[in-house]
This record gives structure tokens, sequence and C-alpha cells, in this order.
């Protein structure tokens, strides 16, 4: 199902946003006060409009109000962020995605009617730290309600040439395994006799606790 979604702010994180929706489908409405931004994405956004979005009337005449999701991406200025943060939610926007710096940016944020608050920064730092520091972890995804979606790099001699049921994800890891990659092979949905090859990607979700206990499990040596 479309949802027409606005983004505030035509930054890195902006325009990634912009650019993945777009290739999702989504009508997207980007709005930036650079003319030259904006004119970048003439050509990739549904619309895009040359607009202060701290000047309500402004808001107002894009009919902001009738977006089902509004992305508050606006970079270094945290004052900004925060009115318009604020000037979105009063004029009735459902739910509102913003863009915080800091931990202090964040909780302001989240005060004046912010749904949902991302660190692009800080998050891509503690993702690269933790790939970094793994042997096996290849990329992750936290979930609501403290769940991880996370594939691994199935190299440990200990896990490989046994069957799903002779490893028992559920019940010894706390764990599903929700398909498997084998090189350009995608077996979704595995039955209990598949078997486990070296080099296998396993596409697991459980509890964040579950997953970085089967990460540590693996990077120990027996």
């Amino acid at each position: 199902m479309k949802k027409n979604f606005a983004i505030i702010g035509l930054g890195r994180f902006g325009s990634s946003v912009c650019q993945t929706l777009i290739e999702s489908g989504q009508e997207v409405l980007v709005i930036d006060k650079d003319e030259a931004r904006v004119n970048d994405y003439m050509d990739i956004a549904t619309h895009a409009v040359v607009a202060d979005a701290q000047d309500d009337e402004a808001l107002k005449s894009i009919g902001i109000r009738n977006f089902d999701h509004v992305i508050v991406a606006i970079g270094e200025d945290i004052q900004a962020s925060i009115l318009v943060t604020l000037m979105v939610k009063e004029l009735g926007v459902p739910v509102v995605t913003a863009k915080a710096l800091n931990e202090y940016h964040a909780r302001v944020l989240q005060k004046v009617g912010a749904d949902h608050i991302v660190h692009p920064e800080r998050d891509m730092g503690i993702k690269l730290g933790r790939a970094l520091s793994s042997n096996h972890l290849l990329d992750y995804l936290d979930l609501d309600d403290g769940y991880r979606l996370a594939e691994i790099d199935m190299t440990d001699p200990r896990y490989v040439n046994k069957t799903l049921d002779e490893l028992n994800f559920r019940s010894t890891f706390n764990l599903n395994v929700i398909s498997i990659r084998r090189g350009k092979e995608m077996i979704i949905s595995p039955l209990a006799d598949q078997v486990i090859l070296p080099n296998d990607q396993l596409l697991i979700i459980g509890e964040t606790r579950f997953v970085t206990e089967f990460d540590e499990k693996m990077n120990k040596t027996k």
C-alpha cells in the first residue's frame, strides 16, 4: 500500500531516505530551503518544493497535514529541527520521524512530539564497531520491543555440516532461522532437515540478548 511521505531537509540522510522510498514505490515530497538541492530532486521525488520549513504558513500551503508520515531530516540546526518537528505535529501529521544529533536533542524531540527518533551517525558507528569486533556478524537490524534481525556467516566448524534440527536453534539459542543464503541461492523458511554448509549466511531473529550471546559463542574458540 502506497503512503505519502514528506522529507524536510535534503542532506545526506534526507537524500538517502528519499531515494529508498522512491525505489520502493512510495509517494515522496521533498522540502528544502536550498534551491540547488531541490533542483537535484525535481526528477527523482514525486514533488520537490523550495521552502523554509520553519514558516508554518509555508507548511500549511504545502498541505503538510495531508501526509501520512513526515521525516524531519534537518542537519546541524538543532533549533530548526525541534521547531519544525513541533509545528508538523501541531498541524496534525500522524507520524513524524526526526533525526537527532545527540541524546539531548533526542530527548527534546521526544518532548515536542516526535513519534520516532533516529541517530544515523551514532547508529552507524555502533553497527560498524560491532561488525568489526565480530568474526561472523555480517549485518543486523534492531527491531521494536528488543528484537534483532541478524545475518550470520556460518564458518565455525562446530555449527556447519549439521541440520537445523541437530542445531535446534529455537531451543538451544532461543533464535529462529528465517532464511539461508548460499551463494546466489536463497532458501526461505528452511526445513528442519536442511543442512548448514560452510559459508552459508543465516538470517536469524530473536531477542537482542540472544543474538548477541550466539555471536559471542561463535567468536569463542572451543
